[in-house]
C-alpha cells in the first residue's frame, strides 16, 4: 500500500522507539526511505485496527431470530433456492433489459 502524500500535506512527529527496533528499522530500511515505510507500515496497522473495531462494533448484529433462513444447512438451500428462482425470467415473458 503506497500513500502518495504532497510535502505539505505531511507534518513532522516526534516518537520514541526502542533501541532493538530503531537499529532493526536502519538495517533494513534506507536513511531517505525511513518516513515513508513508517507512514506505510502505520498505516497498514491502522487499516487492522479499525476493521477489528467494526467487527466488534457489529458482534451480535446478526441472530438467528432475525434470520431464521440461515438457522441450518437446509435453511440456507431453501433460502438460496427462492433467491435464485427470483433471477430467472419465465419462459415467454420479455427481458428489456437485454439487447435484441
Amino acid at each position: 500500500m503506497a500513500l502518495k502524500t504532497a510535502k505539505n500535506e505531511a507534518q513532522k512527529v516526534t516518537i520514541t522507539l526502542p533501541k532493538l527496533v530503531l537499529q532493526r528499522l536502519n538495517e533494513v530500511v534506507p536513511a531517505r526511505q525511513r518516513s515513508r515505510f513508517i507512514s506505510e507500515v502505520l498505516a497498514e496497522r491502522l487499516a487492522l485496527e479499525e476493521q477489528v473495531l467494526a467487527l466488534e462494533e457489529s458482534a451480535g448484529a446478526w441472530t438467528e431470530e432475525s434470520h431464521p433462513e440461515m438457522q441450518d444447512g437446509a435453511a440456507i438451500d431453501r433460502w438460496l433456492t427462492r433467491l435464485r428462482q427470483s433471477w430467472t425470467t419465465p419462459k415467454g415473458a420479455a427481458d428489456d433489459s437485454l439487447p435484441a
